[in-house]
C-alpha cells in the first residue's frame, strides 16, 4: 500500500509517499480503504516538530494524519456491528493517509449516505470537537457567544452548532471570510487591537476559542465568565483564569453522528476548500499552513 510518512522533523518537505506492507486488523479491530483523509493543524504540528498528547515526540519514521473515510474491506475477529462494504469515517492516532488503516471497530461512525467522502474523511477531529465544545457550554437563546476562528474547520462547525441553540454568535475571522461569516447568520469582528471593545459592545455571555490567548483574553475583558470561556487552543489559559477546555478527546458517538446528519442534510455547512491527490500531500500542507479561504483541505486516495 502507498503510505505518507515523515523520518526527519521539518516542514511539508519531509513528508514522503512509501511503499509499505498492507496491515491486518486483530480482534475487535477492522481495516478500512481509505478514500479520503482530511488535513488538520495538528498533523503539521507533529510533523514540525510539536510533542504528541501524551508529551512524547513521534517515533520516526512516523505515518501521518488523522482523519478518514473510506470502506470496510477486512473485519478482525469478533466484529458484528460492521460488515465488509460498510462506509465509515473516524480518526486514528496517526497513519490515516494510507490506502489502508486499522481502527477499532467501537472508534468507527457510519457514513451518512448522502456524506461525500471527501466532507466525511475531514471531520472526525472538527466533528467531535466542535460538538464537544458547544455541548460544554449549555448555550441558548439569552447568549451571546463569541468563537474566535470562527471561518476554520472547527471554528465554522462550533459557530453554526451555536446558532442552533438559538444564541446569536459573533465570530472572529480575517476579513477576506467575514462575508462566509455573515452568510451563514454569523457576526463578522475582526482580529486585532479593538476586538475586546467589539466582545464588550455586543454584551458577550460565552466564547468558543479556536485561535489562542488573545481571543482568550479578549473575551475576559469583555466580560464573559470565565467557567463560561472553552479554549481548545490555550490550555494553559484554563490553570490560570479558570476557562474550560473541552475538546475532541472523548468520542460521543451520537453527538458526531448528529454533525454528520445536519451537514447531509444541508443545514450545516462544511465546505472543501480543496482536494489533492495523495502524492501531492506535500503541496496540500503548503496550502494548509498558508493563505487559503473557508473549508476543509482534503487528500484522495481513490
Amino acid at each position: 500500500m502507498r503510505r505518507v510518512q515523515y523520518s526527519s522533523i521539518g516542514g511539508p518537505e519531509v513528508l514522503e509517499v512509501v511503499e509499505a506492507e498492507a496491515p491486518h486488523p486483530g480482534p475487535g479491530e477492522v481495516r478500512v480503504r481509505v478514500r479520503a483523509a482530511g488535513l488538520n493543524p495538528l498533523d503539521a504540528k507533529l510533523f514540525r516538530g510539536a510533542p504528541t498528547s501524551s508529551g512524547n515526540s513521534p517515533a520516526l519514521p512516523s505515518g501521518n494524519g488523522h482523519d478518514f473515510a473510506g470502506d470496510i474491506d477486512e473485519l478482525g475477529a469478533g466484529v458484528t456491528a460492521f460488515a465488509l462494504g460498510d462506509a465509515v469515517y473516524g480518526q486514528v492516532s496517526s497513519g490515516a493517509q494510507a490506502d489502508f488503516v486499522i481502527v477499532a471497530a467501537d472508534q468507527l461512525s457510519r457514513k451518512p449516505v448522502d456524506l461525500p467522502y471527501e466532507v466525511a474523511g475531514s471531520l472526525s477531529i472538527a466533528g467531535r470537537t466542535a460538538y464537544n465544545s458547544v455541548t460544554s457550554l449549555s448555550l441558548g437563546p439569552d447568549d451571546t457567544v463569541f468563537v474566535s476562528a470562527a471561518a476554520g474547520g472547527v471554528g465554522a462547525l462550533a459557530a453554526q452548532l451555536a446558532l442552533r441553540t438559538g444564541a446569536t454568535v459573533i465570530g472572529s475571522a480575517s476579513p477576506d471570510n467575514h462575508d462566509y461569516l455573515r452568510s451563514l447568520g454569523i457576526v463578522p469582528v475582526a482580529y486585532g487591537d479593538g476586538l475586546a471593545e467589539a466582545l464588550t459592545a455586543a454584551h458577550i455571555t460565552a466564547a468558543l476559542d479556536n485561535h489562542g490567548r488573545a481571543s482568550v483574553d479578549a473575551a475576559l475583558a469583555a466580560g464573559a465568565p470565565a467557567g463560561r470561556v472553552n479554549s481548545i487552543a490555550d490550555y494553559s489559559a484554563a490553570k490560570e483564569y479558570g476557562t474550560t477546555a473541552v475538546g475532541g478527546r472523548a468520542l460521543d458517538h451520537a453527538g458526531l453522528d448528529s454533525v454528520a446528519q445536519l451537514i447531509a442534510d444541508g443545514d450545516v455547512q462544511f465546505p472543501i476548500e480543496s482536494v489533492f491527490a495523495l502524492e501531492a500531500v506535500g503541496e496540500a500542507y503548503e496550502r494548509l499552513l498558508g493563505s487559503h479561504g473557508p473549508g476543509k483541505i482534503v487528500l484522495a486516495l481513490d
